[in-house]
Formats: C-alpha cells, structure tokens, sequence
C-alpha cells in the first residue's frame, strides 16, 4: 500500500520538531538579549546573561542535529513555483543555517573574550574559544549584535516567504512544516 501523496511532501516529524524548537529558542534568546542589554547591574541581569548563553548553545546544539538530520534525511520537493524563487529559498536556508551557527559561536567567543566562562547549566564549564581580549571582546559583541540584526532580516523574509506560499499562492509549502508525518522513518 502506497503513502499518500500529501504525506510524502511533508517534513519528517524530527525536522518538524527541531524547526520549531529552534524558533522557539530564537525567539528567547532575542528576548532575553534586548531585555538584558537594558537592566541595571543585578543578580537579575547576571541571571538572565547565563539564561541567554545556555539557550544559545542549546540552539548551537540543536542546529548542529538540524544539520546532521538535514543531511542525512532529503527535505520534500519544492512545491512547483519559478527556479528564481527555489534558488532564494534554498540561499535563505542556507544562510539560516551559517546564522544558527555563527551568532552562538560569535556570543560563547565574546563571553571568553572579555573574561567570561560559559558553564552550561551552571554545571559542565565549556572550553574558552579565545584568550582574554577586552579589544577583540569588543568586536565580537558588535559581530555578535550585527548577526542577531542580519538573523531577524532573514526571518522575516522566511516567515514572508511562507505567508505568501500560504495565503497567495495557496499551496502547501507552510502546511507542510505544520504537520506531523505518520511514518516510522522519522
């Protein structure tokens, strides 16, 4: 008995259930980012600092299984639209993927940078990236910020690119990272 022509097109459930797990850390993590750069010196704001690195390497690692699972599991065709518009969503993904790896790496190097373990959990220390260097921990806070920026463009755009897929074109592009596949191949 063959599956479903809908089901096949869809993501698997693990691609699904780390997409939105990513999402969800992002959207954390840039909460976190502008309320902590706001608040006055406090156990609160050193807190929330801590808060803000362990979710950034959570989404490191997550992105890091995003990738192996990307890599070893083929996403669903396009759905049929211009060759100009599978190239941009393809460059798009791929930019989003350098951006889930270089703005954790950009922040754990800041944080060594200017002097600052990263202790995961507050339990396991992570190895220093960089030497303490207040003046290269000064770019990296820029690079770090200057991604985060490049990072909300580019969701933006995505987030647009399925809103249009859905509610223009009325296919399935967004349906698809919306539903759960019912195979055991997840």
């Amino acid at each position: 008995m063959s599956e479903p022509v809908q089901s096949r097109a869809a993501y698997t459930r693990t691609a699904v259930a780390l997409h939105w797990l990513i999402f969800g850390g992002i959207a954390c993590a840039f909460a976190m980012g502008w309320l902590m750069t706001d608040m006055a010196i406090s156990p609160q704001k050193l807190k929330m600092y801590n808060w803000h690195k362990w979710l950034g390497i959570t989404i490191l690692a997550l992105a890091t299984l995003r990738g192996i699972w990307r890599l070893t599991h083929s996403p669903p065709p396009f759905v049929p639209m211009p060759l100009w518009q599978q190239r941009v969503a393809h460059s798009l993904h791929i930019l989003l993927y350098v951006l889930l790896f270089a703005i954790p790496l950009s922040g754990w190097a800041y944080s060594n940078a200017v002097g600052y373990p990263i202790v995961y959990l507050g339990l396991w220390r992570l190895p220093d990236l960089v030497a303490r260097n207040r003046e290269l921990g000064a770019q990296l806070v820029a690079l770090h910020a200057a991604l985060g920026a490049l990072l909300l463009l580019v969701l933006a755009v995505h987030v647009a690119g399925a809103l249009k897929h859905h509610v223009l074109d009325r296919d399935d592009t967004l349906k698809r990272m919306l539903r759960w596949r019912g195979t055991n191949a997840d």
